[in-house]
């Protein structure tokens, strides 16, 4: 008997039948299925899928024989691997000296083999497509076609299986990379919200103090000072909501009518009833996520009004109930937005430079914050805006939430 050699790039083969994770897995029908059909094509009683390992000629699917393992040095496959042929046949290993001897021809009645290599894109060759027999015999052309054929379609599921698995770890590793994220969020807006409170604190104290003594530049230095506090204030609590907003999907979902819909929005974004408010609905109640729809819905009414030099505010809230969406659209007569930058406002940081009704400027986040829901909420958003005389925003909310976030 001769044992197989180790091919010249064995180290390499190695690596590449590792990468699949495929040694010492369980039978996956996907593979069972491929060797029944080529032994029922071939005509043999035995099928397999091997993978050469170390030592060991692991078989993936064994149809036709009970065990799923054997030593490398007797294996057939060892041989086939080495070959320059499509496919590899024996057909009769008693006639063939490096079978001479072997186990698998003396105890097994291995007599007859033909297999294609598994070759992988980059050419290595990972183990075999194979049939036996215990008997001498030919295979007729369209068996071999079928062999080299099917030889193809596992290397396309291992291929399928590195994909998934390469998916997987990406996605783990985004997964991760939010998290630190969000801890991060939380833990410098903890870290920077009490120092800066106090600045705020500190600050009002001495321009009440001390109003009557300083000068108008003074004071006015006290007034960007506080400013600028409110607005980092603002930026480190928008930072934390975006970080925090994809946790509002695993909020309850809840019975809404219409009519405490809109007076809950009415409290929240108009303290100074100074905003007109209407809303068109073609359902009086729905079911949905309360807690990720209020966030949105806030949100762009408070832009609405924040951005608005009109003597009154106008706000119109439609829904429409689809078959499997709800679809929503917030209408304001504010500044607009100009039409430059009408593709940059949902991204993360991105600032318009547009003062609002304080002077102040966004931070860039709480339009990313909205989108991010929407799209968690298995929606979308866009918006419509003329400069001057205002924007529309259109979002949908699928009925049933899709399990994976964004």
């Amino acid at each position: 008997m001769k044992a197989p050699k180790f091919p010249d790039n064995e180290k390499h083969r190695q690596v590449a039948v590792e990468k699949y994770q495929l040694l010492d897995t369980l039978p996956e029908e996907n593979y069972d299925n491929i060797t029944s059909l080529m032994s029922y094509i071939c005509e043999t009683p035995i099928s397999l899928i091997t993978l050469l390992d170390k030592d060991r000629n692991f078989l993936k699917s064994h149809h036709g024989i009970p065990f799923n393992e054997s030593p490398r040095e007797i294996s057939f496959c060892g041989h086939a691997i080495n070959s320059e042929d499509p496919i590899t046949i024996i057909e009769d290993s008693r006639e063939d000296e490096r079978f001479h001897g072997n186990p698998l021809v003396t105890e097994h009645q291995a007599i007859f083999y033909a297999g294609a290599p598994l070759v992988d894109s980059d050419g290595y060759k990972l183990g075999t497509l194979c049939v036996y027999d215990t008997k001498p015999r030919k295979l007729t052309p369209e068996q071999k076609k079928a062999l080299l054929a099917m030889s193809k379609q596992v290397v396309n599921l291992f291929e399928q299986r590195y994909q998934n698995l390469k998916l997987i770890k990406l996605r783990d590793r985004l997964e991760k990379r939010n998290e630190d994220l969000k801890k991060f969020a939380s833990i410098v807006s903890h870290d920077l919200k009490s120092p800066l409170a106090n600045i705020i604190l500190l600050t009002e104290l001495l321009e009440d103090d001390n109003k009557d003594i300083l000068n108008e530049v003074s004071l006015q230095y006290l007034e960007y000072l506080k400013t600028s506090s409110y607005s980092l204030k603002d930026y480190i609590d928008g930072i934390l909501r975006f970080y925090k907003s994809d946790d509002l999907i695993y909020s309850k979902q809840e019975e809404i009518h219409i009519d405490n819909l809109i007076e809950e929005l009415k409290k929240i974004t108009d303290s100074e009833h100074k905003v007109t408010f209407s809303i068109e609905s073609n359902v009086k109640k729905f079911v949905a996520n309360k807690a990720a729809l209020m966030q949105v819905l806030i949100n762009l009414i408070t832009n609405g009004i924040k951005y608005n030099s009109k003597l009154k505010a106008i706000i119109d809230i439609k829904i429409i109930e689809n078959e499997d969406t709800y679809e929503f659209a917030v209408k304001d007569n504010g500044n607009g937005i100009p039409e430059g930058d009408l593709d940059k406002i949902f991204d993360l940081f991105s600032v318009v430079g547009v003062e609002d009704n304080s002077g102040n400027i966004g931070t860039g986040i709480g339009l990313a914050t909205v989108r991010k829901i929407v799209k968690n909420l298995g929606g979308k958003i866009s918006v419509f805006s003329i400069e001057g005389k205002g924007s529309i925003f259109t979002f949908s909310m699928a009925k049933i939430i899709p399990e994976t976030k964004a």
